[in-house]
């Protein structure tokens, strides 16, 4: 997490599943965007074969179901988004954000630091309203 940006920052959580971070602040200072869903839209096959199930919804939608679909593992750890397997492209067009309260934790509930892509039904979990 205190690395350069544009990596990777994978973990396990609580010994169970791995999650992954983006790193997204200068080196030295940690600061990550945990990726907690995505929209599946290509691999969608070999998604479902890592998941062992077929419904696209339940593919990515959770930080240790993404992993699990993307096959990240501790392995990809300081991996640089911007070189091979992974590859950053700009959008077709400027995404518009909401923030919401965190989930998932039981402490600083109430800050808003959970971004969602506005109109998006592909987050882990319905939003909520700050």
């Amino acid at each position: 997490m205190f690395g350069a940006p544009g990596r990777l920052y994978v973990y396990r959580s609580y010994g169970i599943h791995w999650c992954a971070n983006v790193v997204c602040e200068e080196e030295g200072r940690g600061a990550a965007l945990l990726l907690r869903a995505l929209e599946p839209t290509h691999g969608l096959d070999e998604m479902a074969r890592r998941r062992g199930l077929d419904d696209p919804r339940l593919l990515c939608s959770g930080p240790g179901r993404l992993t699990q679909a993307l096959a990240l593992t501790g392995a990809h750890d300081g991996a640089s988004l911007a070189e091979p397997p992974f590859a950053l492209v700009p959008p077709a067009r400027p995404a518009a954000f909401e923030r919401s309260p965190r989930i998932g934790i039981s402490r600083a509930v109430e800050r808003p630091w959970r971004y969602v892509e506005a109109g998006t039904s592909w987050s882990s979990r319905a939003r909520r309203a700050a």
